[in-house]
């Protein structure tokens, strides 16, 4: 099956002149990384003193050091590089689930020639890394399929108008359940609808390596002295904060950056790990890859809603099967925070959710009328 990728390519350069290698760059991520030059060779393939000639290169280029040596311990960025290590983190956190729409699209199109009578099947789902596991693998057992990415309330709106087949969103267990589903109610129809399992995960505050700023709770996010970066309007994410925010009694407005928005949990990571924010809400995968630390708050169960009368479709039962698949399952257990909970398992709206639904009573089958002779 075709795979395509689709890269963010930026350049730098000053007053016109020649543009920074984008190997320098990749050399001062993975330096960024492991704190050492000389792993960042290994890492990123190039000599020892091949690294050292793109460093001095840079440098010459920008007029600016680009790497600080201290005896005994390793290599550090300099302020100049610091931004630059930020500034590609951010462009990858903010692009990357737009480009990878675009590609499944691509993918989708340039598949329908090579697998002329197999249905695409259709994902619309909030972004998650669970998601994205499931694209791939789906990918490699030949499941010709498109993903687009956008947020919970468009992805179950989207299936209830039939512009797609699988739409993925996610529901906080406990005491916000019943929010979440009076939220997404309009769009559920438990007469005609199933949700097929994906995962659970874990939400929470997203904050610096060692925790400088003392952030422990939901609380800390009224105080003035710390910077906040919020998930976009209509995200399930934002959706969750906002309850956990009136439960604190705390005014949005007395939240410094809450109007300040990003799309996806890579991208406000990001902004944390760059220094721009000290705090976000999100799940803990991209934490951990950004080597920050994790305040957990809530845990939630994501789901893919679909029509019941399409469950028995080939594409949908391939589906099933991958999301039984333990290589699907091994995947998913392996993203931090990420459990592979129900991965497959088919639910009924009111068995997954209890009390939220009024069962409908099946009407009586009329009795048959004795024969007159």
């Amino acid at each position: 099956m075709f795979e395509v990728t689709i890269e963010a390519r930026w350049t730098l350069r000053l007053d016109g002149g020649p543009a920074l290698p984008e190997r320098t760059i990749a050399l001062l991520l993975a330096v960024d990384e492991h704190g050492s030059l000389l792993r960042a060779c290994a890492e990123v393939g190039v000599s020892y003193r091949h690294a050292w000639a793109l460093i001095r290169e840079g440098e010459a280029l920008l007029g600016m050091s680009l790497l600080e040596m201290e005896r005994g311990r390793g290599s550090r960025l300099s302020p100049l590089s610091e931004k630059l290590v930020w500034a590609q983190r951010r462009i990858a956190a903010r692009l990357s689930p737009t480009l990878d729409t675009l590609g499944s699209e691509l993918e989708a199109e340039i598949g329908r020639v090579q697998h002329e009578n197999d249905a695409v099947l259709r994902i619309r789902a909030s972004h998650g890394f669970a998601v994205e596991a499931l694209h791939q693998r789906l990918n490699r057992d030949g499941v010709l399929n498109e993903l687009r990415y956008c947020s919970s309330s468009d992805a179950v709106a989207s299936l209830a108008l039939d512009n797609c087949d699988l739409a993925g969103f996610h529901v906080p267990i406990g005491e916000f359940e019943a929010d979440a589903i009076a939220h997404y109610r309009r769009w559920l129809q438990p007469a005609t609808q199933r949700l097929v399992g994906l995962a659970t995960r874990r939400v929470g505050l997203i904050i610096a390596r060692g925790n400088p700023k003392k952030i422990y709770g939901i609380e800390d996010l009224a105080r003035e002295d710390l910077r906040f970066i919020n998930r976009q309007p209509g995200s399930g994410t934002r959706f969750l904060l906002d309850l956990l925010l009136r439960r604190a009694g705390i005014e949005a407005a007395r939240v410094h950056g809450y109007e300040q928005c990003e799309l996806t949990h890579a991208a406000v990571a990001a902004y944390v790990a760059s220094n721009m924010a000290d705090v976000a809400f999100g799940v803990e995968t991209p934490a951990r890859r950004f080597d920050l630390d994790f305040v957990p708050m809530h845990s939630e169960r994501y789901f893919l809603l679909c029509q019941a009368r399409r469950l028995g479709d080939a594409v949908l039962q391939q589906t099933l099967r991958t999301l039984c698949g333990q290589e699907f399952r091994n995947a998913v257990d392996q993203l931090p925070g990420y459990q592979a909970d129900n991965a497959g398992r088919v639910f009924e709206l009111g068995e997954a959710f209890p009390g939220q639904w009024t069962p409908t009573a099946r009407p009586r089958r009329p009795r048959a009328k004795a024969s007159s002779t």
